[in-house]
């Protein structure tokens, strides 16, 4: 259901007053730059750029990143999501970017055509053991203290805090509560107990894996694995061709572990390219 006139001017008067909340990077809210001159895109619906500056890069050292963030003007319908994703856009919160770095082309987005796709015997015995160990939950966004305190817990043994303080709920809220889209949960739990969370868009012909994190103590059942081959299950269950991963980054470890799901896509020079399994001699 998209938004009424009012709460679209809600939402641009809320980011009025809140510039400097809007111009920190989707990977570090600590960082504020000055504020980005508006100005309005084309597009079904009109986006709001809200910042547009560079910031230093939160995965190869050295290197200056460059992420505009936009704000559609209403709830974006599945169609209008996918075309999006088929461009290379992502979501974080109420805002879209894609990468417009000026040196460097590092990021490739990437997807999964679940046509193709065949996991390896390892995320085979994943999948496995996941189902045997795991209940998966669907539903809404819904954040809560458990899931705070389970995404604090995951950054922080994980070392993914580059410095970053614990979170409370508004700002999980604001990172993961949020979407300008069909949005939901993948709640994995053990024993009752919840052990991950995955954070997924929905498109029209398509799921995008937002952002997934669990709790280090059972990393053993490798549930950031387990969670792609569970929405790759759902994209064949729903009848939908592809699952975004986000972005590839071949010298990041951290980004550059998707390309063992194989075949892939990679958006590379406008043109998503496909990746294979090498051919035995």
């Amino acid at each position: 259901m998209g938004l009424s006139r009012t709460s679209e001017k809600s939402i641009l008067e809320h980011e009025a007053s809140e510039g400097a909340k809007w111009c920190r990077p989707w990977h570090d809210r600590r960082v504020v730059s000055a504020p980005t001159p508006r100005r309005v895109i084309a597009a079904s619906p009109p986006e709001l750029v809200v910042h547009d500056a560079p910031t230093p890069c939160p995965y190869l050292d050295g290197e200056m990143a460059r992420l505009p963030l936009r704000l559609p003007v209403r709830r974006l319908r599945p169609r209008e999501l996918t075309r999006r994703l088929a461009v290379g856009d992502r979501r974080q919160g109420l805002l879209l970017y894609r990468t417009a770095c000026e040196a460097c082309i590092a990021c490739e987005p990437i997807r999964l055509d679940v046509q193709t796709f065949q996991p390896n015997k390892t995320q085979r015995r994943v999948l496995r053991r996941g189902e045997a160990n795991l209940v998966t939950e669907v539903g809404p966004l819904q954040p809560t203290a458990e899931k705070v305190a389970l995404y604090n817990k995951h950054k922080h043994l994980r070392n993914l805090t580059s410095g970053e303080r614990t979170i409370d709920l508004d700002a999980y809220t604001s990172f993961l509560g949020e979407s300008c889209c069909d949005t939901f949960e993948l709640r994995y739990r053990l024993d009752g107990e919840l052990v991950g969370l995955a954070i997924v868009d929905r498109g029209s012909d398509a799921l995008s894996a937002v952002y997934c994190y669990f709790d280090p103590d059972h990393e053993g059942l490798s549930p950031g694995v387990f969670s792609i081959l569970k929405q790759v299950q759902l994209c064949r269950q729903w009848g939908l061709r592809y699952l975004y991963l986000g972005l590839y980054i071949e010298t990041c470890s951290s980004m550059a572990y998707k390309s063992r799901y194989l075949p892939h896509e990679r958006r590379i020079d406008g043109e998503w390219q496909v990746f294979d399994r090498p051919e035995r001699a």
